[in-house]
């Protein structure tokens, strides 16, 4: 997967005196996102949504690209290092924590496709868990892979969410589809039908078992 990487803005002196704290700014952008969706966040309708102008948010930020960064940025901080623990344990916790913070504010995670993260927080985050992939004995191109590996899976999921909830009263009709198909040439869905579909968390929750046991299997 191509991505090209957003720098956040340094957190240095903006330019001018703008009149709304950066944190205010975020907290807006965040609100506009989470209830319209990522493609709703612009600086016009930010400003919008702050009561006023685009040149405030120009102080802060270069470009939309910018504010995106220092936005997803502020996830990545939302997750807290579980150190001195055996490595599965700590990119189970990791995954467990990032898909937990994508979850509660699902409109996020297309900002996150096709670019990385490199605002302070989010390389705190990659560089921990390379430290303890690394420490372990993981050579750098299977610690590099492993993590990519880790964190394409919790976006693939995070992706879902907004989705999945929208989604939600149809899984009971779902399942009743499921059960009355012709047994003759749908034996196994039969079989099965009882146990679809599957709820996203369970669903997250086995592939990460799956995910931690196959990077188990392959450091063996």
């Amino acid at each position: 997967m191509n991505a090209e990487p957003v720098n956040p803005p340094a957190r240095g002196r903006p330019r001018g005196r703008p009149p709304l704290p950066l944190d205010r700014i975020l907290e807006a952008a965040l609100e506009l996102v989470d209830e319209q969706g990522a493609d709703a966040l612009s600086m016009r309708s930010l400003a919008h949504r702050l009561g006023s102008g685009t040149a405030t948010l120009y102080r802060h930020f270069a470009s939309r690209a910018e504010l995106v960064a220092m936005l997803v940025d502020g996830m990545f901080g939302e997750l807290e290092a579980d150190e001195s623990q055996p490595w599965q344990h700590v990119c189970s916790s990791f995954a467990q924590r990032a898909f937990d913070a994508l979850s509660r504010h699902g409109n996020i995670a297309p900002l996150l496709i096709g670019h990385i993260p490199m605002g302070p927080n989010a390389l705190a985050q990659r560089e921990f868990i390379l430290g303890v992939l690394l420490d372990n004995g993981f050579s750098p191109q299977v610690a590099a892979r492993s993590y990519a590996t880790l964190w394409h899976f919790i976006l693939g999921f995070a992706m879902q969410v907004s989705e999945s909830a929208a989604a939600e009263p149809d899984d009971a009709a779902a399942s009743a589809a499921f059960g009355q198909l012709d047994p003759t040439r749908y034996p196994a869905t039969r079989a099965v039908a009882d146990n679809l579909p599957v709820e996203l968390a369970e669903e997250f929750n086995f592939g990460l078992r799956l995910v931690v046991a196959g990077l188990e299997r392959l450091h063996a």
